[in-house]
């Protein structure tokens, strides 16, 4: 999904982009929206299925970093601590966490029925940012058959922009919340893929640059850098989690790329998983498995921050601006864009 702004990027990007720019060009993940325009909503679930099949029970490699905590995420303690992801991934608005939690939770028991009783609990990943500029968050218009419908939904083609989770988010002052992108990585004569998918909530429209460059002043009320973005990698390269915790560090230079300092109210979080070497709950006591040598891992670096930040751009591209509660309406950056 290339954005006609690409041509403005010629000899910008260093690596080659997958054949789909999404997370979905890494084999197995799918992603699937559901979205509230009733009454003040303006807002929505967006769903990230990291594998085909039971991921409690083939649980994938994960490491996380917050690059600012000013976030209201679930699941995060134990990824850090264990290095692995066992639910798909929920994103959504800050009042929506504890409804995509208990969803999560009983997705889980009704495709794992021992969870809690003969088996150890869950440990779901919901991560949020707030839409409060467009939708009127205190309605809380999320609930469970919300969640439902985006994880019954997902697929390896999706929309991006302001869809599901990102339906009233704003970037750099403008309408534009769901992003995603990818980069081809060869290493030794392979060839890999690492995807970028963002919830993007945040950022200064008068530091905003795009492809290294400040464009023009941007007409209309300067934004505060604030309002959170969550930062999902995905890849088919084999690495652990302690690769993969470098790497979702990575994800903070691609906002500083765009012009951001991570502000003062802004949550910053990034998650990196691998498809590759699962752990299957009935594991031998000795586990061998394949990692990438880290003399790589520059590549896979730039590759992570080449992608996060044309997963923001695309975000931003794709935004259409919704008339929110209050009767405001964040403006569209490719309108803006267009006219420079």
């Amino acid at each position: 999904m290339y954005g006609p702004f690409e041509q403005h990027a010629q000899g910008y990007w260093q690596l080659p982009s997958g054949p789909k720019n999404t997370i979905c060009d890494v084999g197995g993940i799918k992603v699937g929206h559901a979205q509230n325009m009733r009454g003040s909503a303006r807002t929505g679930v967006t769903a990230l299925l990291p594998m085909e099949g039971n991921v409690y029970a083939h649980k994938l490699p994960a490491g996380c970093a917050v690059i600012n905590g000013f976030g209201k995420s679930v699941g995060l303690v134990q990824v850090a601590e264990l290095g692995e992801i066992e639910t798909p991934i929920l994103f959504t608005n800050t009042f929506g966490v504890g409804t995509g939690t208990q969803a999560l939770i009983k997705h889980a028991i009704a495709h794992n029925p021992q969870i809690g009783r003969q088996g150890p609990t869950v440990n779901p990943v919901v991560f949020e940012c707030n839409d409060g500029r467009v939708n009127d968050i205190q309605a809380v218009g999320i609930d469970e058959a919300l969640v439902e419908t985006a994880m019954g939904q997902a697929d390896t083609d999706f929309a991006q922009g302001t869809v599901g989770a990102g339906t009233g988010m704003c970037t750099f002052g403008f309408a534009g919340g769901i992003g995603s992108a990818s980069r081809l990585v060869d290493l030794g004569g392979q060839s890999f893929t690492l995807g970028a998918f963002v919830l993007s909530n945040f950022g200064q429209r008068s530091s905003l640059r795009v492809f290294g460059q400040r464009p023009a002043h941007y007409r209309g009320e300067d934004s505060a850098d604030k309002g959170s973005i969550i930062i999902v990698m995905a890849t088919d390269l084999p690495m652990d989690s302690l690769q993969l915790t470098r790497l979702s560090r990575r994800a903070g230079a691609a906002l500083g790329r765009l012009g951001s300092h991570f502000g003062h109210q802004s949550g910053d979080i990034a998650l990196a998983f691998s498809t590759q070497n699962p752990r299957s709950l009935e594991c031998d006591t000795l586990v061998t498995q394949q990692r990438v040598a880290d003399r790589y891992m520059d590549k896979i670096f730039m590759a992570g921050v080449e992608a996060t930040e044309h997963a923001i751009l695309n975000a931003l591209w794709h935004g259409e601006p919704h008339k929110g509660y209050d009767g405001s309406v964040l403006p569209s950056w490719r309108d803006a864009f267009e006219k420079e």
